[in-house]
């Protein structure tokens, strides 16, 4: 399955259902039908809106859609983003607000690059901007780099991730969410021994598998279950003729779509089928609950099959992670060596992606951070979603997150500055 036909073989079978839905919907819709009343007819077009927009949103970068933040001056501040480091896999993003003082908390959101953008943290960053100033990391399609660029592994990735938080400087609060937060806390180490001034204050990781092993789940019997070679037999394929990455050997964004789904393809089945009822009543909207959430879920990325391929063997199989066996560019990171960085974890009672028990191994690990420095906190009857976007993290985690930080941020922040009026690329 390694091949450019398989990839645009999937990228046909997409396009052909998007384009019945389509067709669905456009005959379903001639005003001579509206002289005859047939349910049929109606169901039909209402499958056909349903379809469509299905299979037309999967290859789509969602826009970030960040509303205005109110502010203490008792404005409304329009918000642009602006890329502060630019890199071939992925960017440094930052959510510009101009006209209102700096927030004294600065914030690095490390998005998860598991087969959806970063703008699945989309009400994440919307619900810190009136208290934050918000980065975040944004990755790349790898359908969409051309493979001059070279390979990118989870090694790279962490040198990624340490390149930003040197960019940023020592006041930075991160916050790694679900895949990153292994990498996220080995980075934080990589830094501890080669630039400690560049570390940040505080590190939140949130919902990650740290020890895969400490709690199974799906996930983990899955990467225990099958062998390296099946998983590039199965998994990986070129990318086809369609985008510039055309030949780079990746994990298909739909390959990894269809996984989500298949997790939950009872749930997913209703909700589709109820979306073509309500839509066949007339009782549907542009942005409905369904659509907010599936416009979202339903995007997905290609990533390089070196980084999936590594995170499956170093991450899950080998355990390099939890072993504290990790090494980047020859050298072993010895997360012992944290010491001054803070460190919570965050987990949900809930969650069947990385159960409680993978994220809070991290405090183990940090054997030269003092007691004060670590927190951790389990939000029961929170799934793996909630605790970063739905609803456990708007009531209770995102607060708990917010004292953390303001708890380890050091020296009282300076003069609240004007944040730069200039132009943003949106």
């Amino acid at each position: 399955m390694r091949y450019m036909a398989t990839y645009d073989l999937m990228e046909t079978i997409r396009n052909t259902n998007q384009w019945l839905g389509a067709t669905a919907l456009a005959m379903g819709s001639y005003p001579a039908f509206s002289m005859i009343p047939n349910p049929g007819l109606a169901w039909m077009t209402a499958w056909g809106e349903v379809t469509e927009r299905t299979f037309q949103r999967m290859i789509v970068k969602p826009d970030w859609n960040i509303p205005a933040v109110p502010s203490s001056d008792g404005q409304d501040h329009v918000v642009s983003t602006e890329i502060v480091m630019e890199k071939d896999f992925g960017d440094l993003l930052h959510f510009v607000v101009p006209g209102r003082d700096l927030p004294s908390r600065k914030l690095l959101l490390v998005a998860p690059m598991s087969g959806h953008y970063a703008t699945l943290l989309r009400s994440t960053v919307i619900s810190m901007l009136p208290d934050a100033d918000v980065y975040i990391t944004d990755w790349h399609n790898a359908r969409d780099i051309p493979v001059s660029a070279g390979k990118f592994d989870i090694e790279d990735y962490t040198l990624y991730l340490v390149d930003f938080m040197r960019e940023l400087g020592p006041d930075t609060h991160v916050i790694a969410v679900c895949q990153p937060a292994p990498l996220t806390l080995a980075a934080t180490a990589y830094l501890a021994e080669e630039d400690p001034k560049a570390q940040p204050r505080s590190l939140t990781l949130i919902g990650g598998p740290i020890d895969p092993n400490a709690t199974p789940t799906d996930v983990t019997d899955f990467g225990h279950r099958v062998t390296m070679g099946q998983l590039e037999e199965l998994m990986i394929q070129r990318v086809g003729f369609k985008y510039p990455g055309v030949g780079r050997m990746v994990y298909p964004g739909l390959l990894q779509l269809n996984s989500f789904i298949s997790m939950n393809a009872e749930k997913h089945s209703k909700a589709f089928a109820d979306q073509i009822g309500r839509v066949t009543r007339g009782e549907a909207a542009d942005h409905d609950k369904h659509n907010r959430f599936y416009d979202e879920y339903l995007a997905v990325m290609d990533m390089t099959a070196e980084f999936y391929l590594s995170t499956v063997e170093r991450i899950f199989k080998n355990g390099e992670i939890a072993k504290n066996e990790f090494v980047v560019k020859g050298k072993k990171v010895d997360i012992g060596k944290i010491t001054t960085v803070a460190v919570k974890t965050v987990e949900g009672s809930k969650d069947d992606i990385s159960a409680p028990g993978q994220c809070i191994a991290a405090l183990d690990l940090c054997t030269g951070l003092p007691d004060n420095k670590k927190a951790s906190h389990v939000e029961e009857g929170a799934g793996h979603y909630g605790i970063f976007a739905g609803k456990s993290w708007r009531k209770n985690i995102r607060p708990l997150v917010l004292d953390f930080i303001d708890a380890n941020s050091g020296e009282p922040a300076k003069k609240p500055r004007k944040a730069a009026n200039k132009n943003a690329a949106a």
